[in-house]
């Protein structure tokens, strides 16, 4: 290590997040070359970032550390190479990407030598997109053009105090102060811009990293991500019917250990998304959610419906897991879409992205209708005819085009009160239970709640060899 990189917070946050001593960095005598406006009467020690590899877990890991002491950790033209040759290394070694970001900017001394650079990271980014697990925690300022940094990673952790991560400052917002609207803040950047998967301290932070890191494979290839099992295959989860609206709590329940990493845990909530752990190996979920639990046991509810942000955080999860492999698990229970001005804006769109995120992965897909499943919302909910491989659903599940009585209203008019009774319980049996669903074949099995982990890991084991090509194009455009 350079002395430089020896007590200050940028290789403290290397040293926490990463194995003890396993830290090697590389280009530690690197510093600025510029000589305009006295540049190099200035010192740089290496550049202002620290860059190197170690292992998390024992699994090899690339980082990047900003060190705010040199130019306020502003990127110039031989940071920013820095940083593309760990990109490059981590690339052909198939390991991940961690870049700790405490920046202010670019650095105007530099000028096009830094823009270049920094360019040429952006492009380093885009190409080891599905590659390479990507992952971004902001300490300090990330704006302008370093906020595209995390947005072309695919998970981003932002500390709750000092991280500022923005593409325009709050105050040049017209009609805006930071005071007024904090757009800027981890607060902001987690539950309204839904950029950001985890915020925390610092320690909690690069604790969350290390677990995260734990379950994601190195690569598009190789699947090191495998944990050995302690936990029983067939263990029942008697409660776990109560747990259809918080479906967070259901997916801990029924994961190995009750191991749940949640992503963009504050935006839209009422579509939740994270890892768990089935017999040792990660699984991608993806949930529909009406009720969430604090600690203390209260509610915040939410309508059984798609909105926009819900279907943006699914389908941009989905995507993740397709492209490293990760098995899709989804629990629906969803009886329309939101319905308001603001959202009919996008939700055609937001929602042919979570169908084609659904339909286009080729990953074993497994769909437990844990509640409602009514309307094309539904279908968009990894549904069979959209592809799915295996569709359980619990025994009170209501599967079809809308709530009985709705129907019975509109198929029988005129109908008295007495009629319309009927009617309604008419339509359940014929057309919403389970049963007439199984019947078709929509679902293959009614399953018991408490059964649920011991036929989702069956249907994961069952489908492990899944192969399944996709008409030969570029890409789609969805």
């Amino acid at each position: 290590m350079s002395n430089n990189a020896t007590e200050n917070s940028a290789s403290r946050r290397i040293a926490t997040v990463l194995d003890e001593g396993s830290f090697v960095e590389i280009g530690g005598a690197v510093t600025a070359r510029n000589t305009d406006f006295n540049l190099q009467e200035k010192e740089t020690p290496a550049d202002g970032v620290i860059t190197g590899y170690g292992v998390i877990d024992g699994n090899l890991v690339y980082v990047y550390s900003q060190d705010a002491s040199v130019l306020k950790g502003a990127i110039g033209e031989m940071h920013a190479k820095k940083i593309a040759n760990i990109y490059d290394m981590a690339m052909k070694m198939g390991a991940p990407v961690i870049g700790l970001i405490d920046c202010a900017g670019l650095r105007l001394q530099e000028a096009t030598d830094a823009l270049e650079a920094f360019g040429s990271l952006y492009f380093k980014q885009a190409m080891a997109s599905g590659v390479i697990p990507q992952i971004t925690a902001v300490f300090g300022m990330c704006g302008g053009g370093l906020a595209v940094v995390p947005g072309l990673t695919d998970f981003t952790f932002m500390e709750n105090k000092e991280g500022k991560l923005f593409v325009n400052s709050p105050n040049a917002l017209e009609g805006n102060i930071d005071s007024k609207c904090d757009t800027a803040s981890a607060e902001y950047q987690s539950k309204t811009a839904g950029l950001v998967d985890v915020t925390g301290t610092e320690e909690e932070i690069l604790g969350q990293i290390r677990s995260l890191i734990c379950m994601l494979p190195a690569n598009f290839e190789d699947d090191a991500s495998y944990d050995e099992c302690t936990d029983d295959l067939n263990r029942v989860c008697a409660d776990l019917a109560n747990a259809a609206e918080d479906t967070g709590i259901a997916l801990a329940t029924i994961s190995d250990n009750n191991i749940f990493f949640e992503t963009k845990r504050e935006y839209a909530k009422e579509m939740v998304t994270g890892f768990i752990r089935l017999n040792g190996m990660t699984v991608g979920a993806v949930a529909n959610r009406s009720k969430v639990y604090d600690a203390e046991g209260n509610a915040e509810s939410y309508e059984q419906v798609l909105t926009v942000d819900g279907c943006k955080k699914a389908a941009d999860f989905i995507n993740f897991c397709d492209a490293f492999s990760i098995p899709v698990l989804s629990l629906t229970n969803v009886t329309g879409f939101e319905a308001t001005l603001e959202a009919e804006k996008d939700m055609a769109r937001a929602v042919a992205k979570l169908t084609y995120a659904f339909a286009n992965a080729s990953v074993p897909k497994v769909n437990v209708i844990v509640g409602k499943a009514y309307g094309s919302a539904y279908i968009a909910m990894n549904s069979k005819s959209i592809g799915a491989d295996l569709v359980y659903a619990w025994p009170t599940a209501e599967i079809g085009m809308m709530d009985a009585s709705m129907a019975a209203k509109i198929m029988y008019a005129d109908a008295n009160a007495e009629t319309l009774k009927e009617k309604a319980a008419e339509y359940k049996e014929l057309q919403s239970s389970p049963v007439s669903a199984a019947r078709r074949g929509y679902v293959d099995a009614i399953i018991d709640a408490a059964d649920t982990r011991k036929y989702v890991i069956g249907a994961f084991e069952m489908l492990f060899t899944k192969r399944e090509d996709r008409p030969a194009k570029k890409h789609g455009t969805v």
